[in-house]
């Protein structure tokens, strides 16, 4: 199901591009338009679409020549071979304030057509509860007092939303619970480092729960920037744990309490992560992953291995150095 959690304000020519970031302009003339803005790691509509790629990017993908992409002049020469180029200072900078031109939040007037909301049969709605347009709740699902559910979003069957949630830009499937005061789907902690006044980047991705997943109390799981933030099928949350934009969870997976995950991390199946966790952003963690309480994860793991510390090793490597300094 697609549901719309951002209204698109292009298309946008190219002069008032320039007109925002400055940059070096290769094989693109300013009357030229365009419909999104993307990572280029979700090649699509070539024609009609800007890509960025960070200074940073490691990924070993297939990029076509003649896609629009937008640049640091630090990477000049690496794409040289490229035929559209935007190139610039500061690619972060130039997408968070791009970011702004291309999309805004949907509100209240842009659905004004739209029902108020659907509900299934033998739902339980507080009255205190705030329940926007466009909402889609299925049927046997209770949703407790002060829950705000925010414009488009999808509540599955038999699902439990507990007091004073909020819910936002977010798919959520069948039999899951999210616990009280939690927030879900708010935009992420992204945006361009500016000495004086820093770029937000507009987040218009999306959370998706799958069924059977459960969040405790307190947490707070935020919404993708350029993708979506993905928590698998029967993954359960502790209370008060934090999971940034675009970070993608596997199935069967525990995060014990006080947990955070930093952005675009990748989480395979079955991992166990006990109380106060800590996962660094960018990295992949395998299948059936153990990582002992008050680690910290500041790179890849692979697939069964169990790892304790700061910075977390194999934990039986840790446990004999701990032997070896404390006795």
């Amino acid at each position: 199901m697609s549901q719309a959690f951002y209204v698109n304000l292009g298309p946008i020519k190219l002069r008032q591009i320039t007109d925002h970031i400055s940059a070096d302009i290769i094989g693109l003339d300013e009357s030229n338009e365009f419909n999104e803005l993307a990572g280029i790691n979700n090649i699509r509509n070539i024609d009609n679409t800007i890509f960025f790629i960070y200074e940073n990017f490691r990924e070993k993908i297939d990029i076509p020549k003649n896609v629009n992409l937008i640049i640091s002049k630090k990477d000049r020469k690496k794409y040289s071979e490229f035929k559209h180029l935007i190139i610039v200072d500061n690619v972060h900078e130039a997408v968070a304030k791009l970011s702004a031109i291309f999309y805004r939040d949907i509100h209240d007037d842009d659905l004004s057509e739209c029902n108020d909301y659907i509900q299934g049969d033998n739902c339980f709605i507080s009255s205190t509860a705030i329940i926007k347009k466009g909402v889609t709740i299925g049927k046997n699902s209770k949703i407790k007092d002060g829950a705000v559910i925010n414009n488009n979003c999808v509540i599955g069957e038999n699902s439990l939303i507990e007091e004073n949630v909020v819910i936002s830009n977010s798919i959520i499937g069948d039999n899951v619970r999210v616990g009280r005061n939690t927030s879900i789907g708010q935009p992420g902690f992204g945006f361009a480092v500016n000495n004086f006044s820093n770029h937000k980047i507009f987040h218009l991705g999306r959370v998706i729960l799958q069924s059977n997943v459960s969040i405790g109390a307190n947490c707070c799981v935020d919404r993708g920037s350029f993708g979506d933030t993905i928590i698998g099928e029967n993954t359960y949350f502790d209370n008060l744990c934090h999971v940034a934009h675009n970070v993608e969870i596997g199935n069967n997976c525990i995060f014990a309490a006080m947990a955070g995950i930093a952005g675009s991390s990748k989480i395979g199946n079955s991992v166990m992560a006990g109380g106060q966790v800590g996962i660094s952003g960018h990295v992949f963690i395998g299948n059936n992953v153990q990582i002992a309480a008050k680690s910290a994860v500041l790179k890849s793991i692979k697939d069964n291995s169990s790892v304790m510390g700061n910075p977390a090793i194999d934990k039986y490597k840790y446990i004999r150095k701990y032997k070896k300094f404390y006795g």
